[in-house]
């Protein structure tokens, strides 16, 4: 299939991680530059205007938009198709991804992982009680009553396991991450199909990477990957001081 594609991005992103995923179901090889977001330089500012991960940079294009990378992948790569045939599913597949990128990356990344990870070991913040109680109490409860009432009781959403699948449950690795695991006695569907999807090959060989990178600091991960055995690109757009992005969410 020609030269690897190349990804900038940290394998502890939920949107990386989509990204990566539909990589991997599709057959397709890439190298990584596993930058934080936070942490990457001019020439990261140049490939993605917004400061956002992932970019995906082929002999074609360059992309900085989960969404759109998947879109693209699928078009370039038709099979195994991520996406619905039908007009009506592929609509639904479209929103569901929508509603997991805006409203559970609020959620689960800016109100939970920000709080439990991303502030106290980017930027040396403490966590702010207030909003991660109201997080566990209020929002989280609200999104998963609402997966609840669209995810299927058995198998995928659409047949084959899609990019639905797949943009809902990448956040749910990162709420691990910060000790939050669906009640399968209050949401059953939802914790028996993130189960089921984050157990698929494409997700389980992510894992060892991720794993080992929620241990180690930033600034070596790159190193610690490398004895992992991760496809990285030789050369990286990321630095050791951190950056805000110009948007939270």
């Amino acid at each position: 299939m020609g030269e690897p594609v190349r990804i900038i991005g940290a394998y502890l992103s939920p949107y990386v991680r989509k990204v990566l995923v539909c990589l991997h179901l599709k057959g397709i090889d890439y190298e990584i530059d596993p930058i934080v977001p936070f942490m990457g330089d001019e020439r990261f500012s140049q490939l993605s205007p917004l400061r956002r991960i992932p970019v995906l940079i082929d002999d074609r294009v360059t992309l900085s938009d989960s969404s759109v990378i998947c879109q693209y992948i699928e078009d370039r790569y038709p099979q195994p198709a991520l996406f619905p045939s039908d007009i009506v599913d592929r609509a639904r597949a479209r929103w569901l991804e929508e509603f997991a990128d805006t409203r559970m990356g609020e959620v689960f990344i800016w109100r939970l992982f920000n709080e439990v990870a991303i502030k106290p070991f980017v930027w040396g913040q403490a966590t702010d009680a207030a909003v991660l109680n109201k997080t566990l109490t209020d929002d989280i409860p609200h999104v998963l009553d609402y997966l609840e009432s669209q995810l299927p009781a058995e198998g995928f959403l659409f047949g084959n396991v899609g990019i639905a699948d797949i943009g809902i449950a990448t956040f749910f690795r990162n709420a691990a991450f910060a000790r939050f695991t669906v009640d399968p006695a209050r949401w059953p569907r939802t914790a028996a199909f993130v189960g089921r999807v984050l157990s698929i090959p494409a997700f389980e060989r992510l894992k060892p990477f991720e794993d080992k990178l929620i241990r180690t600091p930033p600034s070596q991960h790159r190193a610690a990957l490398a004895a992992l055995g991760a496809p990285l690109t030789q050369d990286t757009v990321g630095t050791d001081t951190p950056r805000r992005g110009l948007m939270q969410i």
